[in-house]
């Protein structure tokens, strides 16, 4: 059994009573690895905090993080999807994406058929599906228009299929991206990018709120505020300068030179007075994918 946050982990096993979700996996990227939320097991994460909450009379559920950072909506159907339903999930999560927004070979339609594959894999095994939409990340990082734009628009096309794929699969859906991240900025830790420890647990909270409207017998909703103190501007800077530089180094290797390609071309898409077309491109591009589904 490995450590909680830092991979597969489960909380407890055992058998449950109908309707109750016991089995719970999430499958992701860093968001969902729990980046942000450091413990000292490593990383805890949303999904983990939301597992202890999932089942009444005080019992845990069966819980394993298969999301790590840098994950594609590609790593589920080839890895992710697989390793989940062996563990014959009752519950899974699957908030991915943003990273696929981010590389210069970025084509909506291949995400669209990779994660509508991973949801219907998933729900077809009668797993209760939960899915979220993303923040735009330009104003989290405050990037330059250039760069900016063309994040946004590519995240309003992710955001759009997964509206639509959650409505296809029947999942329980987080307008995760409406959450007050820029009027609240301790929902944020210090990369600007993930939550905070607070915010992965307004993260956890809401989705609690959404499952127990829908129906599913829980346990008590997660704290608001975790029971551990917010880390000091020390420790901020301190994570900043050793871990978060080792993270921001591995995923410049795979974005820097996309996003740098990105930003050029968008420069010259201004210039030309271009944008808005490429806009109505992506929104029709992500329309057409959703269409090609049936």
């Amino acid at each position: 059994m490995s450590k909680l946050g830092t991979g597969p982990d489960r909380v407890a096993q055992g058998r449950s009573p109908a309707g109750e979700l016991t089995r719970f996996v999430a499958l992701g990227d860093s968001l969902t690895e729990g980046v942000g939320d450091a413990v000292d097991e490593g990383w805890r994460g949303w999904a983990a905090v939301l597992a202890h909450s999932l089942v009444p009379d005080g019992r845990e559920a069966e819980f394993t993080n298969l999301a790590h950072s840098g994950a594609l909506t590609v790593d589920l159907t080839t890895g992710q999807v697989p390793a989940a339903l062996a563990l014959r999930p009752q519950l899974a999560a699957v908030v991915v994406g943003g990273n696929d927004t981010l590389r210069a070979g970025f084509d909506i339609r291949r995400t669209t058929l990779e994660l509508d594959a991973a949801l219907g894999e998933l729900s077809g095994h009668g797993a209760v599906l939960l899915t979220a939409c993303l923040p735009d990340p330009g104003p989290l990082l405050r990037l330059p228009a250039p760069l900016a734009r063309p994040l946004a628009r590519r995240m309003r096309a992710v955001n759009t299929v997964v509206h639509a794929l959650t409505a296809r699969h029947r999942a329980v859906h987080l307008h995760l991206a409406e959450l007050p991240w820029l009027e609240e900025r301790r929902l944020l830790s210090v990369d600007r990018l993930h939550p905070s420890a607070e915010g992965h647990h307004l993260i956890a909270r809401r989705f609690h709120g959404l499952l127990t409207e829908a129906g599913h017998p829980l346990g008590p909703p997660p704290t608001a505020v975790p029971a551990e103190p917010a880390p000091s501007l020390r420790a901020d800077l301190w994570w900043m300068a050793t871990r978060g530089t080792r993270w921001v180094a591995a995923r410049s290797t795979d974005l820097l030179p996309g996003l740098l390609a990105l930003a050029a071309a968008e420069a010259a898409a201004r210039v030309r007075g271009a944008s808005g077309r490429h806009d109505e491109r992506m929104a029709r591009a992500a329309a057409q994918a959703l269409a090609s589904l049936g």
